[in-house]
């Protein structure tokens, strides 16, 4: 059984290599952070907004994020680690232009990421879906730049 120092390791490697993805635009490597069966929900999002509950359903969500949005910085603000070893949250702001309407995209992003031996296991991205809204061209346009279904 690992310790908590290796859990917490095992963990903060996850985040780095999370972080890393978007700087390269390696969508497929963020979605190969995510356990088989780890979930991603969105508390601030749009109502209808789905929860991804598979590393497939998270590779579909973010495949075709770059055609969305171009990321040209990422800035990790603060990482705190929780009681539990395998629990962090994540401050980070992306920063980039919104691809469809040419404006300025800045975002900051507070999330809270549980990890097990395969990955990712419950990440919660609390996210401004106003500021995405204003930077994409209105909720309609968020809901289907992320393929969600407004009749939820």
């Amino acid at each position: 059984m690992p310790t908590d120092h290796e859990r917490r390791a095992h963990t903060d490697r996850i985040v780095d290599e999370l972080l890393n993805s978007l700087r390269r635009h390696d969508m497929r490597a963020f979605a190969d952070q995510w356990a088989p069966d780890g979930v991603m929900e969105f508390p601030f999002a749009p109502p209808g907004y789905r929860v991804l509950r598979s590393r497939a359903e998270v590779w579909d969500y973010v495949k075709d994020y770059g055609s969305v949005i171009r990321l040209d910085s990422i800035t990790e603000g603060a990482r705190h680690h929780t009681l539990d070893p395998a629990t962090v949250v994540l401050e980070f702001s992306a920063e980039g232009v919104a691809l469809q309407t040419g404006s300025e995209y800045r975002m900051g992003y507070i999330s809270v990421i549980t990890t097990g031996p395969e990955g990712i296991v419950h990440y919660k991205d609390y996210w401004n879906s106003l500021a995405a809204a204003v930077a994409l061209g209105g909720v309609d346009a968020v809901m289907t730049a992320f393929g969600q279904d407004r009749n939820v």
